[in-house]
């Protein structure tokens, strides 16, 4: 017997549980890790024994408060389209191209159909379920879990992980695990008082991968100078969110909420990460709303010489009450998206330098330039702070080019899989995020079945 087969056999003597597969981690990742590996084993006639180890009470604890607690479990489209609209790095867009063609959100649904979850695609494509309960989402996995027949440990948090031969040796207050293979779906830093405290990324540093620094991803942002108490949680709808910094400029297009530290909203959420990144690299960013974002600075100034022309004696601030915010392109008198809300005007005033009750025909030339500069490009503050602990998810995590996106098997370590938020990916609002979950995790699961071949770097 070789030296290693030696420890192998000792340890598998000396610990108190051995299985072929162990998963760390029991949220949407891991409880669809477990999942596609029973079946996986069921389908290729391999009895194969689970283990899910999770820190919390019970699982799918995140699921329970996505989306609001409606939990937005994906977004409509082709798999093409979930990887172009919801990962605009094309380096992770590349990475989860197979995950999300292997498992995509018709199979995702149909999974939850099958436990009697029902769900519907809103007009922003967003996805649901009936119930508008995350809980049912959550049940759902939990009964699947059960009829999969995962031997599963809640309350368990995981101190150490060890190589020891050809096993994995996985220590914890319940006692020592040991596996054959081993699937991490911890999750990244986000909401910690979920459990997503960052174990996984130092787990995977000590078997020798390299992490990315984690930073917020979909997070709101707090401002210099909070807005004023009249704007807090006031939306605007469908504008341009602009981020300048060093001589970069990024903007997303959405709807954009006043807090009372600074904004948030789909827009804000969604550019956070390049804004936190921006912070990092220069130490300030600058935001501006642009509220006509369809319309270039000449073709809103020609709609504004319009109005003037047609009603000289109105006054701008009655007219910008009325005004339709962000119009479609040749849409102008169309407030398909609402007006500019009331109590933004005075604002919109004040900062363009007119006085409350100026008329179109009272409005001098430099006048109504700065009118037309305010509405393309009205500032929202300097950036503070843009929370990690705050964010939907984080960024950052176990660097995508040591993990086969084939198989979700490590490069650097053997018969190691990595699934889910811990891997250096974020993706846009909308339920892509989760989506790449439970993908990332089915392709681990299966594949953690399989014999697996060596993946050097």
């Amino acid at each position: 017997m070789s030296r290693i087969e030696t420890t192998a056999a000792a340890v598998r003597s000396a610990e108190i549980s051995h299985s072929m597969i162990l998963i760390i981690g029991g949220g949407a990742a891991g409880m669809m890790a477990a999942i596609a590996a029973r079946r996986s084993a069921k389908a290729s006639g391999n009895s194969c024994s689970i283990t899910l180890l999770e820190r919390n009470p019970r699982p799918g604890t995140k699921i329970r408060i996505s989306g609001g607690g409606k939990c937005n479990v994906t977004h409509t489209g082709t798999s093409a389209e979930l990887l172009e609209q919801g990962f605009l790095r094309r380096n992770e867009a590349r990475f989860l191209r197979q995950a999300l063609y292997s498992f995509s959100n018709s199979d995702l649904l149909a999974l939850l159909r099958s436990r009697g979850v029902e769900s519907e695609e809103r007009p922003d494509g967003k996805v649901f379920p009936v119930s508008e309960d995350a809980s049912t989402v959550a049940r759902a996995f939990e009964e699947l879990l059960k009829e999969s027949r995962v031997q599963a440990h809640f309350s368990c948090r995981v101190r150490s992980v060890e190589r020891k031969g050809e096993l994995f040796m996985v220590t914890t207050a319940d006692g020592v695990f040991t596996a054959d293979r081993l699937i991490l779906a911890t999750g990244g830093v986000s909401y910690p008082g979920t459990g997503t405290t960052g174990d996984g990324l130092v787990i995977a540093r000590s078997l020798g991968h390299s992490i990315k620094k984690p930073s917020a991803a979909l997070a709101p942002l707090y401002t210099l100078n909070a807005p004023p108490a009249s704007l807090s949680g006031l939306a605007l709808r469908s504008i341009s969110l602009v981020a300048t910094s060093g001589g970069r400029s990024v903007e997303r297009r959405g709807d954009l909420l006043f807090t009372h530290r600074g904004v948030s909203g789909p827009a804000a959420l969604s550019l956070s990460r390049d804004i936190a990144e921006l912070i990092g690299e220069t130490g300030n960013c600058a935001l501006f709303a642009d509220l006509f974002p369809e319309q270039s600075s000449a073709e809103l100034e020609a709609e504004l010489l319009l109005q003037a022309r047609r009603s000289g004696a109105q006054m701008v601030r009655k007219f910008l009450q009325g005004c339709p915010i962000a119009p479609l392109s040749g849409a102008f008198g169309m407030a398909r998206q609402g007006t500019i809300p009331t109590a933004l005007v005075p604002f919109l005033m004040r900062h363009a330098g007119l006085g409350n009750d100026v008329t179109w025909s009272g409005l001098a030339k430099e006048k109504r330039q700065s009118l037309l500069s305010t509405l393309k490009r009205f500032p929202l503050g300097s950036v503070r702070d843009v929370p990690l602990d705050q964010g939907e998810i984080s960024a950052g995590g176990v660097s995508l080019g040591e993990v086969n996106p084939k198989t979700m098997c490590s490069r650097v370590v053997p018969n190691l899989f990595l699934c889910g938020e811990l891997l250096d990916y974020a993706g846009e609002i909308g339920g892509y995020n989760l989506q790449a979950a439970f993908s990332t995790g089915w392709m681990a699961g299966v594949n953690a079945v399989k014999p697996v071949v060596t993946n050097s770097l």
